[in-house]
């Protein structure tokens, strides 16, 4: 067999190959690290036009059919996860071309989604910030979570843990989804919503449903016009779930107390957005699944699929 390109995609952190164990590939394949984005599809196109297996991390780039269309010799796309929305299967299918993820042994995104929670609320980073440019002492008054009442867009499984960890803190919490029933919010211990109960009882809501052509848009502006002036919405799922103008307008003109968000219509977020120009949004740049040990498990069963693929195997987790 001739030697093979691979090209892992969006190593922002330059991890890619210190986590996992390459040279197990060494013998079979090239491996060439891509720490930017693209610029646009073009790029993407000139950039991995002579690479079989390229390596995915998350939505990052996309994958369309135009942009199959302009890589004839691309025959294995890994992503990280078991679902990405950006990848065209049907035209990776009619292409040819394997489609393969990879697995979480746990979700490090509740955790992040409550420590935005505390930072709006307590302004921790804030303060830091403050005290580190030399300011003489406090300026914020915090907001005391314990008894307020948590909405949650969406109660699968991180939905499920992040309801956990709010009662922990002395959290009520409240739930609804497209599909969600009283029934399943009485298992999980957590009160049943509709959707416009949830967003005007809620101090906080938070989004944990999968982006899909149906959740595309699902928080609108009729639905942030119903939330209090004191709360706030955080937003650790992905981006175009909210409408980012509405949320932007409502931001703008005080109509919410705030907002944190780990997720963006546009990534990495564009320079020049408005978002960062508001003192009532806390904006962290998609830490949600970015952690060393999450990313040791996404490249480390990457060079495994990559291994049983190049050997004539089958891939250990391939996706529909």
């Amino acid at each position: 067999m001739s030697r093979l390109r691979c090209a892992i995609l969006d190593d922002y952190f330059n991890l890619a190959l210190g986590v996992a164990d390459w040279s197990k590939l060494s013998d079979r394949v090239d491996v060439t690290v891509f720490s930017h984005p693209f610029a646009s599809e073009q790029a993407a196109a000139s950039a991995l036009a002579d690479f079989e297996i390229i390596c995915a991390m998350r939505e990052r780039t996309a994958f369309p059919r135009s942009l199959f269309d302009k890589l004839p010799k691309l025959k294995l796309l890994l992503t990280s996860g078991m679902r990405n929305a950006a990848i065209d299967m049907e035209a990776a299918k009619a292409k040819g071309v394997a489609i393969g993820g990879t697995q979480y042994s746990r979700d490090p995104t509740a955790p992040l989604t409550m420590g935005l929670i505390l930072e709006l609320t307590r302004g921790i980073g804030r303060e830091n910030a403050r005290m580190h440019a030399g300011e003489p002492w406090q300026t914020f008054a915090g907001v005391e979570i314990d008894g307020l009442t948590l909405g949650i867009v969406g109660l699968g499984k991180l939905g499920s843990r992040m309801a956990g960890i709010a009662k922990a803190f002395g959290m009520n919490v409240i739930a609804w989804s497209p599909n969600l029933t009283p029934e399943k919010c009485a298992a999980a211990g957590v009160g049943y919503a509709t959707k416009e109960e949830l967003f005007a009882k809620a101090d906080i809501v938070t989004i944990h449903v999968v982006l899909s052509e149906r959740s595309r848009g699902l928080v609108g502006r009729a639905d942030l016009a119903r939330m209090k002036p004191t709360a706030f919405l955080v937003n650790t799922a992905r981006g175009p779930i909210v409408d980012e103008q509405a949320l932007l307008d409502a931001l703008q003109q005080r109509k919410i107390a705030g907002a944190g968000l780990d997720v963006f219509s546009t990534e990495p977020l564009p320079v020049d957005h408005p978002f960062r120009k508001l003192d009532n949004l806390v904006l962290t740049p998609h830490l949600g699944y970015a952690t060393e040990d999450g990313l040791r498990i996404h490249y480390g069963q990457m060079v495994e699929a990559i291994d049983a693929w190049t050997r004539g195997g089958e891939l250990p987790r391939k996706l529909a």
